[in-house]
Formats: C-alpha cells, structure tokens, sequence
C-alpha cells in the first residue's frame, strides 16, 4: 500500500488523489493514479474536466460528464499497453474502486481488492445506497472469500488526498 500512497501523489484531478498497485507474486506489475488522459489538460490548476471545473456535482456523480481516468482503470491500461498480463493479481488502491472501476477490475481477472479508505467519504446518503445495491450485486457474483479487504493503516495526507484540504 505504501507504493500506491506515493503513487497517488502524481494524481491530477482536483477532487480525490488516488494511486492504485497491480502486484503479482509479490512483484509490482503496473501502477496508476487519476487524472486526465495523456495530452489532454489537467483537471488540477487547468481546469481541463468540466466535471471538476463547474463544482455543481455531488461527490459520487457526474462520472459520464468526467474525463479523467481512474487510478484503477490507469493501472489496468498500462499493464495492457506494456503486454503485462494481471490474471490473478493483486490490487491495492488507496480509495475503493467505484463501481465502473470494479466492473473492470472483475473482468481483468484481478484474484483480490486491498483498499484504504471507503469510496463513500463524502457522498450523500441517497447517492451511497444507490451504488451499493449494484456493488452488492456485483461481490454476490464474484463471491470469493477475501476478495475485498480494507487495510487500516495511518494515512496522515488523507484529508489532501479526500479532496477535503487542498495543498
């Protein structure tokens, strides 16, 4: 987890900071943190993701309005780029994957999930139950036992990293 702590530092979406770690017998395979597609404008300081620029959505909304990638998504992607295959790997992210991220996840063929901090943080409760029910949805069918795990460790940039303090 320490890896994906530093990685997100790269993030430059104006919202979350998240780095995530593909890891596979111990080795890491790929990373990724979120933010705008190669050549495009950054989302942080340039504004380059309405999403972000405009601030009217609730946290947890608006993804289809969104161009950034997540970290997740990002560290899928350059495993893929790079012929590195991440079939019953690991995946360490610091915040757990949405929805979209996990659907992706899932069908990568990713053995197991360690996340650090819950996506929910900061999201009405309206919004929470929604996503919820889908997700369940989707851990009924992969039902692996341990496929899901939040670590507890300390996290002393969280609140930068939540979006919550900006630096």
């Amino acid at each position: 987890m320490g890896i994906a702590l530093a990685v997100r530092k790269r993030a430059n979406c104006s919202g979350r900071k998240v780095g995530a770690v593909v890891v596979k017998d111990n080795r890491i395979l790929s990373t990724g943190y979120n933010g705008t597609p190669s050549k495009l404008r950054n989302c942080e300081g340039e504004m380059g993701c309405s999403r972000c620029a405009s601030g009217g959505f609730e946290p947890g909304t608006g993804y289809d309005l969104c161009i950034c990638v997540h970290a997740e998504q990002n560290a899928l992607l350059a495993a893929a780029r790079f012929g590195v295959a991440v079939e019953r790997a690991q995946l360490y992210t610091t915040l757990q994957p949405c929805l979209n991220c996990l659907k992706e996840i899932i069908q990568a063929g990713i053995q197991g999930v360690r996340y650090l901090h819950p996506w929910y943080l900061n999201v009405s409760e309206s919004v929470r139950a929604g996503v919820e029910a889908d997700r369940r949805i989707l851990e009924t069918a992969i039902s692996r036992d341990g496929f899901y795990e939040q670590l507890i460790i300390d996290d002393p940039e969280m609140e930068w990293a939540l979006g919550k303090n900006k630096q």
